[in-house]
């Protein structure tokens, strides 16, 4: 191969990685720019993994979906992975919460005052027993923080009210703008 071509072909490759890394970022923050904003109040959990740096676990009352509330369950009781979309409603208190849930797809659109946030389930899960639940993941369960502040903040998660600003888009897909200590914004994500 000439050096010509290897120079070209070297660029090509440069070009759709940055592509790709462009596609990822502006995705990230068309979602944050125009999704519907929602407020969710955090509950506190414990593990924490000091290898990938100083970060707050965070989990919402949508952590944990009666099966009961799921409108569409399969008759056979159990579910490989899946979308779980949850329908929120902006609750008296200022938070969002859940009033109705979906397997793959809602039947309708969300109406005024309502936002669509979609879970991924995990593999088996027994979807026969009306009392148990499911926890999906929408990929809002973790928040990067500075060196050195993860514990406190989760240490202060337990003696008050901590919520975060959600952005979440049309096709469900929910991204974390803000965490908030009270009424005090304490991190806001930028665009870019």
């Amino acid at each position: 191969m000439s050096g010509k071509r290897l120079m070209a072909a070297a660029l090509a490759v440069a070009l759709l990685q940055t592509g790709f890394l462009g596609w990822i970022i502006a995705g990230r923050a068309a979602v944050l720019r125009s999704g519907t904003e929602v407020l969710l109040k955090v509950e506190p959990v414990d593990p924490r993994d000091l290898l990938r740096g100083d970060y707050v676990r965070l989990s919402y009352e949508i952590s944990r979906i009666p099966v009961s509330m799921i409108e569409n369950l399969p008759t056979q009781g159990s579910s490989g992975a899946r979308t779980l979309i949850v329908r929120l409603a902006e609750g008296g208190d200022g938070y969002w919460h859940p009033r109705t849930a979906w397997l793959d797809a809602a039947p309708a659109p969300a109406g005024p005052g309502e936002v669509d946030i979609a879970g991924q389930m995990a593999e088996g899960r027994n979807l026969a027993d009306p009392g148990a639940s499911v926890s999906p993941r929408y990929g809002i369960e973790r928040y990067y923080v500075p060196e050195g502040e993860g514990l406190a903040i989760e240490r202060d998660m337990r003696l008050r009210d901590f919520a975060v600003k959600v952005a979440v888009a049309r096709s469900g897909r929910a991204q974390i703008k803000a965490l908030l200590d009270g009424d005090t914004t304490l991190f806001e994500e930028p665009l870019y």
